[in-house]
């Protein structure tokens, strides 16, 4: 299922015994554009706390209201705590990874290590703490709330803004920006993929694509009010002479 980082935000998240507060954010890595963990405001339960979820814990059947989580509230009351004003390195990653025996997923050739969706926990932390040591650094990641407002440029100029984000909700994938094209074609919002990309420059808060204005403005637009459809998916490929990603 596609859903807007928009419509994530603020919606309950619930252990099997109880809500653990409300989603606040959302970090992905900016390697393969998939959404590493959910960043959770506890609220009054633990006041003054965030913490961090992976997708792995996510159970399917997550609906508009909540989005359950295979996890108990001691659990995640326990979990490694977080500074929420502070990027996320390898050494903490590791240790939340230990904490809930989860395979780490930079180790393998998946977008979950080795599996391609994070439910998928058929590797043990153990066998992959060589891999990633050698993998080494910190990792790559970004938060959608910041990174909602970067500048967008085609080949041959400006085009607007990023607006909001879609996520395939069952590989935790970005599949989309969206972008407000406001200050150069008013009234329009399109639906860029992230492989059409060139690069980001983090410093100037812009994304550079690999398509130039007059395609952009001819793509179908996007319309918020409307969830995001295959069908609407296929005519924005073909539009650009791309390969879907669902194939």
């Amino acid at each position: 299922m596609l859903r807007t980082a928009s419509s994530l935000k603020g919606t309950s998240i619930a252990a099997t015994d109880g809500s653990i507060g409300s989603l606040d954010d959302t970090y992905f890595d900016d390697k393969s554009w998939t959404i590493r963990y959910l960043v959770v405001d506890t609220g009054t339960w633990l006041p003054g706390r965030k913490v961090l979820i992976s997708p792995r814990s996510v159970r399917l059947g997550t609906d508009e209201h909540a989005i359950p989580v295979a996890l108990t509230r001691t659990q995640v009351e326990n979990s490694p705590s977080i500074d929420a004003d502070k990027p996320v390195n390898r050494q903490y990653e590791e240790e939340f990874s230990r904490y809930y025996g989860y395979p780490y997923y930079w180790a393998g050739p998946y977008r979950w290590g080795a599996s391609q969706y994070p439910g998928d926990l058929t590797t043990p932390v153990e066998t992959a703490s060589v891999t990633a040591r050698e993998a080494g650094g910190d990792p790559s990641l970004r938060s959608t709330r910041d990174v909602t407002g970067y500048y967008i440029e085609a080949t041959d100029g400006d085009m607007g803004h990023v607006e909001d984000f879609v996520i395939d909700d069952r590989e935790w994938a970005i599949r989309y920006m969206i972008v407000d094209t406001r200050n150069w074609w008013p009234g329009k919002k399109v639906a860029i993929s992230p492989d059409w990309i060139r690069r980001v420059s983090w410093q100037e808060s812009k994304v550079y694509l690999d398509l130039d204005r007059e395609a952009v403005k001819r793509a179908p637009e996007y319309d918020p009010d409307h969830p995001l459809q295959r069908d609407y998916e296929t005519r924005l490929f073909r539009h650009y002479g791309r390969r879907n990603y669902w194939e």
